[in-house]
């Protein structure tokens, strides 16, 4: 929406009081204002609203402009299974009846370190990655995937996997070609194609475990680093789990395209894990979610000209996606900046809840030293002053306010490892070097 003034300042949202004459006894000019708004609008541009007028020193033209999609969601890595370990490989073998305490030992494996790490490849959007994992035996997770010099960031908490990543990451792995920057370099609900599994469900020890449970009672066999290993299918993966006893796990291949490979072994330094874990979930409150897309309504302001407190960008919007009852928990986010000839004003955000009803009011206030200092001039020195505002509407996964109870699930994790790790190894563990 493009909002445009010419003569006198109005009041906040009412009519211009009289202003004194400039020097010479020509009028001043007061602000225009234009704001322009993008979201997932169906249909892109939205008709021009008509001119109106008045009076012959105030003239305001209202116009809608077409209003973009903003809403989207937003060296060669090397393989740690050997070309044998490769179903149909050299290495297997067909299936044959396990011991009957495979999968019972197997589990205890699992699930008996305070957590476990996980290196080697997978394939997101036909490119390859190298993903290094450390998950605790809940299932919270974090790591890195990284290609080259570019890098994405994991965690995943409660049964839900975030990314922090550039530009070029959502870009080229997540595609996200058309508006990158509404995720890049903050975290963000991760999309089914990153990494391409679930990472709790798929490598949690937990999961694993009740995973195992349901296994067919004979497993093929293949040569894993040169060691005999059960494959253990299940519907979200297959698991490599040593032949010899004590039949640890080895290694996990994902089903579905990622073609991921893992090796696996115990995190070796619990308290390194947990402190990166819990610092990446401090962080999560505002994430966004790619997976909510809005239609916009036209943009207003509120309460700026005259007002060097600050100026308020409201504008309301509807759930388009996606269909069917509103997700638990879905916001949705008004991320806000007014500028004049260039010269930034200042930024906000807000965000809401999204109703039953779809539809709601998103508004932001723009205030600060740089709105204070532009107001402040164009009410003494009298002119052409003109301020626009551009905001994007991205749907929000986590609220603030619920970040503290997502840094209690990790605490309590952090103190069931702590004691568990203490009557296994002793005091001595604390003083361990560390090691990822």
């Amino acid at each position: 929406m493009s909002v445009e003034q010419d003569g006198p300042p109005p009041a906040a949202d009412g009519p211009a009081p009289p202003m004194p004459p400039a020097p010479g006894g020509i009028p001043p000019r007061a602000p225009r204002n234009t704001a322009h708004v993008t979201g997932d609008t169906p249909g892109g541009a939205v008709p021009p609203k008509a001119v109106a007028r008045s009076g012959r020193r105030r003239r305001r033209v209202l116009a809608v402009g077409a209003l973009g999609a903003v809403v989207v969601v937003g060296g060669a890595a090397a393989a740690l299974l050997s070309g044998e370990d490769a179903p149909g490989g050299k290495g297997a073998v067909k299936a044959e009846s396990a011991p009957s305490n495979l999968l019972r030992e197997a589990e205890r494996q699992v699930t008996a370190p305070p957590g476990l790490r996980y290196e080697g490849t997978l394939t997101v959007s036909g490119k390859p990655l190298q993903a290094r994992l450390r998950v605790t035996k809940a299932g919270s997770a974090t790591g890195t995937l990284t290609a080259g010099a570019l890098t994405a960031d994991i965690v995943a908490v409660d049964g839900v996997t975030y990314v922090r990543a550039g530009l070029a990451f959502w870009r080229d792995y997540a595609g996200e070609r058309s508006r990158p920057e509404n995720y890049a370099g903050r975290w963000t609900k991760a999309p089914a194609t990153v990494p391409g599994f679930d990472v709790p469900d798929v490598l949690g020890p937990g999961a694993i475990a009740r995973l195992m449970v349901k296994a067919p009672p004979k497993p093929g066999t293949e040569t894993v680093r040169g060691a005999r290993a059960y494959r253990i299918r299940t519907a979200r993966a297959d698991y490599l789990v040593a032949a010899a006893a004590p039949h640890a796990l080895l290694g996990v291949r994902a089903a579905g395209r990622t073609g991921a490979a893992l090796t696996v072994a115990p995190v070796l330094d619990p308290p390194s894990m947990f402190a990166e874990l819990r610092a990446r979930v401090a962080a999560l409150g505002g994430a966004a979610d790619p997976g909510l897309r809005f239609a916009p309504g036209t943009p207003r302001f509120s309460n700026c000209n005259q007002n060097v407190s600050g100026c308020t960008v409201r504008v309301p919007a509807t759930l388009t996606s996606p269909e069917g009852p509103v997700p638990d928990g879905a916001r949705a986010a008004l991320r806000a900046s007014i500028t004049s000839k260039g010269r930034p004003l200042g930024t906000c955000t807000g965000s809401e809840p999204i109703p039953s009803g779809r539809s709601l009011t998103l508004r932001c206030t723009v205030a600060g030293k740089a709105w204070r200092t532009w107001m402040r001039a164009a009410l003494d020195r009298p002119g052409s002053y003109p301020y626009a505002a551009t905001a994007r509407i991205v749907g929000e996964s986590v609220a603030p306010a619920r970040v503290p109870d997502l840094l209690a699930i990790v605490d309590r994790e952090r103190g069931t490892a702590a004691g568990g790790t203490a009557a296994r190894t002793g005091p001595a563990a604390s003083t361990s070097p560390a090691r990822p």
